[in-house]
């Protein structure tokens, strides 16, 4: 009898079956091994990646997390998509948009005020929509680190943004109906803050002017009110008598042609900023509502 047909044998499989089952226990005990092994590394990268990811975008620090989900993403396209009416351009401009916020938060002091989704959307839609004009007007700013954004966006546009800030620099954010409290970033808020952000955005951000005072003050308004603005940005006292006086104000200087955004528009936190502008378009106006990206509806003055 040969070898093969020996190892064949009924007799030397049962001889034999020991050893293979202790071979298979073995090779079974390094194959678990391994796995295991590989499932500990690939769960210790995956924790570091966390890690560094959270560091970079996650709320601790700002208050808000700056990581992006599909689907308010898609949203957010399609919106600005039906604001321009370009869809490449609406993808595009929000993508820089958002490596914009991103880098900003990281070189800047304080934060960009409002959601990801809601930031994105304005950086990207305001030069899609062809202002008539340069000449910029945030009421209300935080730390100055949108209208930097805002400043880049528009440059990136081959434009000369001329940037006007009106804000009261408090110390703190100011809101009818919600307790002063110290920000999240630790950072007070104060024109040496926005300052220190708009210089980010190179020379543009240096000569941009700033006004302290309320937007509602006739003294602040007559210091400002000067020129006609392409872009005006409502960002300032959310409640709805508040928003109504910025809105008045936005028809008496906008340009004609010139963008208004109202931010927070929709917000079911300032529901007086919704029911301002619903109240005013009701009125005789200058101002033809466009649609909403996020939380932030878009007007264009006669």
């Amino acid at each position: 009898m040969n070898s093969r047909s020996l190892l064949r044998s009924p007799v030397s499989r049962r001889l034999l079956r020991p050893v293979a089952d202790l071979i298979d226990q073995r090779v079974q005990r390094q194959v678990r091994s391994a796995v295991r092994e590989g499932v500990r590394e690939a769960v210790r990268e995956s924790t570091t990646h966390r890690l560094a990811s959270e560091l970079l975008l996650g709320s601790h620090g700002r208050g808000l997390s700056r990581v992006v989900a599909e689907g308010p993403l898609k949203r957010l396209h399609a919106e600005v998509a039906a604001l321009s009416g370009d869809r490449d351009a609406a993808e595009r401009n929000v993508a820089t948009a958002y490596r914009l916020l991103v880098a900003l938060e990281s070189l800047g002091v304080g934060r960009v005020a409002g959601g990801t989704m809601n930031i994105c959307g304005k950086l990207g839609t305001i030069p899609l929509l062809g202002p008539p004009n340069d000449e910029i007007l945030e009421i209300g700013t935080l730390y100055g680190m949108f209208s930097t954004g805002l400043i880049r966006m528009l440059e990136r546009d081959g434009r000369s943004p001329r940037l006007t800030i009106v804000d009261p620099f408090a110390g703190v954010q100011l809101q009818p109906g919600t307790n002063p409290r110290p920000d999240p970033t630790g950072t007070p808020v104060d024109e040496h803050a926005v300052r220190t952000n708009l210089a980010l955005a190179g020379p543009a951000g240096a000569a941009a002017r700033i006004r302290q005072g309320f937007s509602e003050d006739p003294e602040t308004r007559e210091a400002v009110s000067d020129r006609a603005y392409g872009v005006i940005v409502i960002d300032g006292d959310h409640s709805a008598k508040g928003v109504r006086q910025d809105l008045q104000w936005a028809e008496e200087i906008a340009a004609p042609g010139a963008i208004v955004v109202l931010d927070d528009y929709g917000d079911p936190n300032w529901k007086g900023i919704k029911e301002a502008l619903d109240e005013h378009l009701k009125e005789d106006t200058r101002l033809t509502y466009l649609g909403k990206a996020a939380h932030s509806a878009y007007l264009r003055a006669a």
